[in-house]
This record gives C-alpha cells, structure tokens and sequence, in this order.
C-alpha cells in the first residue's frame, strides 16, 4: 500500500492544475488519534500555510492518510478552492475497505456488502447553495478478486441525495457477487462485520436485506462485467445491469448474463417502502446452447439443442430465503436436442442429478430428444404440471414436490421404457431430504411388488417369471413438438406479492389442447423437429 503521506510536496504534481496559479507549498502537517461513534481513528497528514487560506485565487493544498477501525483507509492529496468558504475540492482519492457496505456510517451513501476492495481515483467537488455535487471520475481498483473502473456523480438534493454513474468490470469473478445477496461463507461475512450466520444446514441465505438504508439515497447506476468467471469450463459472460433506487424501491432491469450463447434476463423490483419487503422478479432463459454450456465434453459437440425458460414470481420477506419461502408464481423450462452423461453431471457439480443418473442409466451416454418442467409455485412449494424428459430409450416422468420454505424434496423419478424388451428390475427412484443433504434411492414398495410378482409367478411357472421383467409396449415416445408447444404458448405469471397462486391443473397432451400453435408463436420456442410419433397424454407417464 503506498500512503498518501508519502506523496510528493507540491498538491499540483498528483491532480493537473492547468492554468490555475501555482499552489503553495505545505506548511502545517497534523496528526489524529480518538474515536468515531466509538470507532478508532488515527491519522496524519499536510495543509497550506495560514496565509494561503485566505487567498481565494490560489488552491490550498490538502494531504491526509486515514484509518478508522480496522475496516477503511482512506488518503487524499491535493487541493481546496477558497477553503474559508469551501468553495471547491479537487482531489486524489485512495480508499481501501473490508466491504462498501460499511461506508454508510460515514459517509450516508448506500452501497452493497462486498467483499474487501481498493480504488483510486480523481475526486472534484462544488459546494452550492442548491446542493453539492462530488465526482468521482476514472477511478480504477479491485473488489475481491475483480478489477473495477468508473465514474461516480453523488448531488445532495431533497428529498434525497443522488448516486449516479457507469461501473465496468473487464474481469469479474463469480464468487464476488456472492455477499450482495449474503451467499458468501461465514468467514467472509465475519470479515465484512456481518453479524448474520448462515445456518449448516440451510443454502438459501438468511441474511437480511438492510432495506432502512434504501430510503437513504437515490441511485441510478448501470455496470457491465464483461467477462465473469465461475471456473475455466463454464464461462459466463456480458454481465449488465440498471440499478435504479427510488423512494425505498431497488429495480434491477435488467439483471442480464450472457450464458453459453444464449441470454439469462431477469427484470427485479424489490419493495423495501415497507414490511416485509415486496418482491417480483420475471427471468427468462433464451437459446443456451448446450455444446457452448459444456464445451470440453465432445458427446456435447454434436448436440444442436437449447435450453429455454421463463420465470414469474412474487413474493415478501427480507431475506433471499425468506422470499423463496413466500414465493407464487410459475416456471418454465425447454430442452431440445441433447446428450448427457456421468462425467458430465459429475463435472457440473449436479451431485442429486449425477445419481439419479446412474441408477437409471449407468455409465452411459443418452441422447435427450426433449425435456420439459412446468412448475406452479404456490407458497414456496413447487409442484409440476409436467415433469418429463424423452430419451431414445425411455420416458422418464417426475412427481412430488420441491419445498422451498422448509428446503426440501420429496420426488419420484418414474423411468418408462420404449417398446417391449426386457428391463431387469429397475424401478422407481425417489429423491428426498434437504436441498443440504439429499438422498437419492429405490422405491422399495414399487421394487417389492415387481419381486414379489416374479416370485409368485415362478412357483406356477418358472417362464412366467419372466413377465415382471418385460416392459409394456404402452409407454409412447414424448410428443416432444406438441409438449414443448403447450408448455411454451401461455407465458408464466405471478399474482401480486403476498398472494397466493390458484392451482392449475396438469398439462393436457393427448391432441386437444390449444398447443398446435406454430413454434413462431410460443414465447418459449419449441423443438423444430418433428413430433414423435403417438399422442400419449402426461397421464400415461404416471405411476407406470
């Protein structure tokens, strides 16, 4: 760290003067050392000689090295315009940090909880009787592990000052964004001076939005991360957003990744006027190309499928987990055209995913012809209208429910094969435990009857032991056309924050639902291939 103090003499030499007159030279150097709102404060630094204060046509030299706590250093050098009257300030800023967030006490700007940063830039100030104004112009530095460069406009007005400015990131680090939403570990949150804990048991963060700080400040910022790195095989990038606070009321339209070739949008406006915070969020998924999300698995290459979706949700509480606990709404998810396997869950970190995967399939690869989940959320309980993936082998269909207030599943994974052939006693899955500690197994009622059948049946006959093993013919392809159609035509909704969303009934695909729109018009955009053959309903996917 170089201090300020170490500077060199003459204030003009770090901020142009221009043709300004020539500022004078430091005369008074000063020290401090007492508390702040109980908060240490040491520091030192230079200014103009007395005489020079009374010049208002030469700029007064200022230099001061700062530390409060053990949480911000701050160093400035350079000059006061006519600082009898404080006419003007134009100055090098140097601040350092353990979070942004902490700057409020100081300072009355509300900033998000970050981890520790630094920058460096040029501070020029105007004091007016009808409000003061403080740029802080090009400034450059890090946060966390990510570089950060701007500018920053702040005006005291009433009834509240303003933020203003542009922020880039040329590389941003995932895990940086994690304390803004207080998904940082313990340890980091401890670091910043956040009290809150996660509990070990929780992954939804607990942490409380500090919405009496929202009404402190306007602010309009817009930041763009022009790359974002979560790890070296799955980049995501163009990360912008338009942060707009007014009045208590945080919008972030839009909050937008850039993500495997595709876009992952969301519009969120959160409502910190009053309790419990009001939140609504819409998120839509658009043309990720799965051979671009898993570049370094060749079965992928060959993959021409995407994901898409749409999210509608609303819901109240001040914390991320206490909104997914009130969550109402729908979500829906496309998948067209791809291959998964083993190696690929277990490298996308999908640890439920990856068994379930393996009890199903073994090490195999398996083509997807098509997926599709339509969820209605209602109280923070998510239960499908459909649920089912096709493969060239199999359908296998999902029921149950994902529990969001308590962080539970409690799923059955229903595997169907194609055709008739023998199937071994494979037999229904189930997925249950916490979003923390999962636990994925057979149903062993479903997988004693089978045996129980083949039992039975070998003491007649020991060829009609075979028939618990063979597969019905009746299980039909996924009309994958016309299922990604009927999820796809009606876009999801929300009801306003803190009212619950009206039960919906299973999706109809047996050929009389409204879905024959043309893939042109769906929101969602459906598989262009052509249907499978059949026109199985979703009931035929169900508990066979």
């Amino acid at each position: 760290m170089t201090s300020a103090a170490s500077a060199p003499v003459s204030a003009a030499s770090s901020v142009g003067a221009g043709a300004r007159p020539p500022v004078p030279p430091y005369a008074i150097g000063w020290t401090l050392k007492g508390t702040y709102n109980t908060t240490p404060i040491t520091g030192s630094g230079k200014l103009g000689g007395l005489l020079a204060v009374q010049d208002v046509n030469r700029p007064f030299p200022v230099q001061a090295d700062v530390k409060t706590g053990d949480f911000l250093h701050v160093a400035v050098v350079g000059t006061i315009t006519d600082p009898a009257h404080l006419a003007a300030v134009d100055m090098r800023l140097w601040v350092q940090g353990t979070s942004m967030a902490r700057l409020y006490a100081l300072t009355g700007v509300t900033l998000p909880d970050t981890p520790p940063y630094a920058t460096d830039g040029r501070l020029v100030g105007n004091f007016k009787a009808s409000g003061n104004v403080f740029k802080y112009e090009n400034f450059t530095g890090r946060v966390g592990g990510s570089d950060i460069n701007g500018s920053l406009t702040y005006t005291a007005r009433e009834p509240r000052p303003m933020l203003q400015g542009e922020l880039v990131s040329n590389l941003l680090q995932f895990s940086d964004l994690a304390p803004v939403i207080g998904a940082d570990s313990n340890a980091s949150k401890a670091k910043r001076g956040d009290a809150t804990r996660q509990p070990s048991d929780k992954v939804l963060p607990v942490e409380e939005f500090r919405t009496e700080r929202w009404k402190a400040i306007d602010a309009d910022v817009k930041f763009t991360g022009r790359r974002i790195i979560k790890n070296k095989d799955l980049p995501i990038t163009n990360l912008y957003t338009h942060v707009v606070m007014a009045d208590g009321v945080l919008s972030l339209t839009p909050l937008s990744f850039g993500v495997a070739g595709g876009t992952l949008t969301s519009d969120i406006h959160l409502d910190g006027s009053a309790t419990p915070l009001k939140g609504r969020f819409s998120t839509s998924a658009r043309h990720l190309k799965l051979k671009q999300l898993f570049p370094s698995f060749k079965t992928m290459q060959s993959a021409l499928g995407e994901i898409n979706g749409d999210a509608e949700l609303s819901a109240t509480g001040n914390s991320p987990a206490a909104l997914a606990a009130t969550s109402n709404g729908e979500i829906k998810t496309l998948v067209t055209d791809g291959t998964v396997s083993k190696i690929l869950m277990e490298a996308a970190g999908l640890n439920v995913a990856n068994v379930v995967y393996e009890k199903l399939f073994g090490t195999n690869d398996v083509k997807i012809n098509c997926a599709a989940a339509d969820f209605v959320d209602t109280n923070g309980v998510l239960d499908p209208r459909v649920f089912a993936l096709d493969t060239d082998d199999a359908v296998i269909d999902i029921d149950g429910n994902v529990n969001l207030r308590d962080e539970t599943m409690d799923l059955g994974v229903h595997p169907h094969t194609k055709g008739f052939r023998v199937f071994s006693l494979r037999s229904p899955l189930y997925v249950k435990g916490t979003f923390k500690d999962p636990h994925v197994g057979v149903n062993a009622t479903a997988l004693a009857i089978r045996g129980g059948a083949m039992i039975g049946l070998g003491l007649i006959n020991p060829f009609a032991a075979l028939i618990p093993l063979i597969a019905p013919s009746n299980n039909k392809p996924l009309p994958c056309a016309q299922l990604l159609a009927s999820v796809g035509q009606h876009p999801p909704g929300a009801p306003p924050p803190g009212q619950k969303e009206n039960a919906k009934a299973p999706l109809s695909l047996d050929g009389n639902a409204p879905a024959a729109a043309s893939a042109a018009a769906v929101p969602l955009r459906p598989a262009s291939r052509p249907a499978a053959a059949g026109s199985a309903g979703a009931a035929d996917y169900k508990g066979h």
